[in-house]
């Protein structure tokens, strides 16, 4: 495995981090160890996850969210070192009851999530915080007075952020900042070859202010996958959901162009997405969310893929990204 700092932290984390939505909801609690396990084995040390996941992340359902964070927990529990060997990443924001102050990112909310997080995962401190999504009606100032109160009782060790646009890092960093605080050590991001809205303002934004960038989705919902050939393949089209083939459809003429390139190259579609995504400065770790065992493994081949420059061009022409950062991609 290899090994990169979070932003501009001393702490490192591994290329490809566990992204632990499906547990609890696609993946059940036996596999979701098997896949842990498999992950610390293969030097995986990065795990995100999130209070709502594990199900219908709506605090109306009577079961769900939550779920994700208790498997780690249970994982966690057993021991042999896995809390020592691991960096634990979670997130708060959403809602997570019916009340007036079980959402957003309020000091009460911030405290409480953060404290619910700690009993689900049945450890003492949460090494990566985050906040899900950018709470416009919560000062930065009562916002950091939280997130330092719980880095002062070692509940809480790093701050970051998720889906936040590049002017509400610049606005959380400066806020940090006159507070003598650390502040945001990284964003974690939709970011794929689908989706590079985030090279206007965000990127340049983390790369500023030393943060690291996480890509959510990095596969683009499994469209970068091969799903092309998959549906194309005996049964593939009927195991497609109509959602899946309607993207499909959408986007075949790039598709076909992306997949023809990867069989080029000899690499998997998967493969190369999520090379293109770890040839970025700014991404020390990309979030993966295997469903088995197996996807897990299959996920670590990316790592020794070497994109070139024509490549990289070629791949620019099929997934046009919004041309540059800004202004200059809209502007001069």
């Amino acid at each position: 495995m290899q090994y990169a700092h979070l932003g501009r932290s001393g702490l490192k984390v591994s290329r490809l981090g566990l992204g632990t939505m499906n547990f609890g909801d696609v993946t059940d609690e036996a596999t979701s160890f098997k896949i842990m396990d498999a992950a610390l084995d293969a030097g995986v040390n990065l795990i995100d996850t999130a209070d709502v996941y594990g199900g219908p992340q709506s605090p109306d359902m009577e079961q769900g969210y939550g779920l994700s964070e208790e498997i780690i927990g249970r994982w966690l529990a057993q021991g042999g070192g896995r809390r020592e060997q691991i960096v634990l990443a979670t997130k708060a924001y959403q809602p997570m009851g019916t009340g007036p102050n079980d959402k957003y990112l309020s000091a009460y909310k911030i405290r409480k999530a953060a404290e619910d997080s700690l009993r689900r995962l049945q450890t003492d401190h949460i090494d990566l915080f985050q906040m899900h999504h950018v709470d416009r009606s919560t000062p930065w100032e009562e916002i950091w007075q939280a997130m330092e109160q719980l880095v002062r009782e070692g509940k809480v060790t790093y701050i970051g952020s998720s889906n936040f646009a590049g002017w509400h890092i610049a606005t959380a960093q400066s806020t940090a900042t006159a507070r003598n605080f650390l502040g945001l050590v990284s964003e974690q991001s939709l970011y794929n070859l689908t989706a590079r809205t985030v090279e206007l303002e965000v990127i340049p934004a983390l790369r500023h202010y030393g943060l690291g960038l996480l890509p959510w989705s990095p596969l683009g919902g499994g469209l970068l996958g091969g799903a092309l050939r998959k549906a194309q393949s005996e049964g593939g089209g009927r195991r497609a959901t109509p959602q899946a083939l309607a993207r499909i459809e959408q986007y075949r003429p790039q598709l076909e162009a992306y997949e023809k390139l990867c069989a080029e190259l000899g690499e998997q579609p998967a493969d190369v997405a999520l090379a293109w995504l770890l040839h970025n400065p700014v991404v020390p770790s990309v979030i993966v969310g295997p469903r088995t065992v197996d996807q897990l493994a299959t996920s670590r081949r990316a790592l020794d893929v070497t994109l070139s420059e024509e490549t990289l061009r070629r791949l620019d022409e099929i997934w046009p990204g919004p041309g540059g950062e800004a202004p200059e991609a809209y502007a001069w």
